[in-house]
């Protein structure tokens, strides 16, 4: 998942980010914890919040696609997986509470071979 392959004029683009995840850009939106008119107005799109939450799950989705070998297995384990040392909690709601950062630091953690 190239980034710049989610970019149309200058911001990150909903509507190929969820074409790629074969989902609705309804769902991203409750994913990433935006409002369903998040994605309604160009305004809303490129709001800062709206590309922030955004390009943190596309860069956590191209690490983790790295592992699993598919953008669509990302995507679930994104959604599912909850990590060990958040309280269970799953990587969206993580970057819902602006942590994407934990993700981050987990997913460096487990790449470099050590335990969550």
């Amino acid at each position: 998942m190239p980034v710049a392959e989610f970019i149309e004029d200058g911001a990150f683009s909903p509507v190929l980010i969820a074409e790629a995840l074969r989902t609705t850009k309804t769902e991203v939106a409750g994913t990433l914890g935006l409002g369903q008119d998040a994605f309604s107005r160009a305004s809303r799109i490129t709001a800062r919040k709206t590309q922030t939450r955004l390009r943190e799950m596309v860069e956590i989705l191209n690490r983790v696609e790295a592992v699993v070998g598919s953008p669509l297995g990302a995507y679930a384990w994104f959604r599912s997986e909850p990590l060990q040392g958040f309280g269970g909690v799953t990587p969206d709601q993580l970057v819902r509470e602006g942590r994407a950062d934990f993700v981050h630091r987990y997913l460096d953690r487990v790449m470099a071979g050590g335990y969550a």
